[in-house]
């Protein structure tokens, strides 16, 4: 609806303008960082598509990044609905733009000769004949989303109660009590206490952004609000913002048959650097959480 009533690409055009001249990048770059705050990582580079096949290697990388350095807003009301703050979320959301941009030129710098740009004023997106339509079109877009969202989790928590299974018997032939969350926990706990996490805490927070790397972030929101009453208030801030985002090692698949569908001439560079910038999306968020921590201890 908002798309149809001309008021979203207004939107994208003003923060994306602002982000153009703050950070001195190129106006394609800027304004698909933008639109993925507002929408997901395959709907987003649809704003700059025309662009998208001229892009420089260190702008397409980009735009990968920012893409999966961020969430959807129709996944946010997903994660709230799960009992996530959705003042964490949502200023997660906005923070994603910019430390998304600036973690993608730090791991990828521009070193080619940039190309003239080319018209970006209209916001490409799919067109309705109605606001009714556009609102319909929405809920529907929303239901596929939620019915996928489910699908995916039904088979990784499933996944991953086998592997507490198999992890458990192991564990009990010498008397250890393992499970893949204990394991994700002592592996990221130093990541998390380098955030902000007090370490006395730092493995139940250790175990919440593994498995937002290792499975993806639905199936972390969901165990943070099973381990809420164990963290402190700082810590669960720290911890939302640590997990808002795509980045996970599932998501190479999204980027190569998603994005790669959009433009087919750059799905060997989306095959090649696709797992650089899943490194620099899960950067970008631990960026944003760290941030976030000092923030709120001030």
């Amino acid at each position: 609806g908002l798309y149809h009533i001309g008021l979203m690409p207004k939107v994208i055009n003003l923060i994306g303008g602002g982000l153009q001249k703050l950070l001195g990048i190129g106006r394609a770059e800027s304004l698909s960082a933008t639109a993925n705050i507002f929408v997901g990582m395959i709907e987003a580079p649809l704003v700059v598509k025309p662009y998208l096949k001229h892009m420089t290697d260190s702008q397409f990388f980009t735009v990968m990044t920012c893409g999966l350095a961020s969430v959807a807003g129709g996944t946010l009301v997903g994660y709230a609905s799960l009992g996530v703050d959705l003042n964490y979320l949502i200023a997660a959301a906005f923070m994603s733009a910019p430390a998304g941009l600036l973690m993608a030129k730090i791991m990828m710098p521009e070193s080619e000769t940039v190309a003239p740009e080319v018209e970006l004023e209209n916001v490409e997106m799919p067109k309705a004949t109605n606001v009714v339509e556009a609102m319909a079109d929405g809920a529907m877009a929303g239901l596929r989303i939620a019915v996928a969202v489910g699908a995916t989790l039904l088979a990784f928590v499933s996944v991953i109660a086998l592997l507490n299974g198999i992890l458990g018997w192991a564990g009990g032939l010498v008397g250890i009590d393992l499970s893949f969350e204990l394991i994700l926990g002592y592996l990221f706990a130093p990541v998390a206490w380098l955030l902000g996490v007090p370490w006395s805490e730092a493995t139940i927070a250790g175990s919440l952004i593994g498995n937002k790397i290792v499975v993806n972030e639905f199936v972390a929101f969901i165990q943070l609000m099973e381990v809420k009453p164990l963290l402190s208030e700082h810590s669960q801030a720290i911890v939302t913002f640590a997990l808002c985002g795509f980045a996970n090692i599932s998501t190479m698949a999204m980027l190569i048959g998603g994005l790669g569908s959009i433009v087919p001439e750059k799905r060997t560079f989306i095959s090649q650097y696709g797992f650089r910038a899943i490194a620099a999306g899960v950067m970008a968020n631990l960026m944003s959480a760290s941030l976030a921590g000092v923030i709120l201890s001030l």
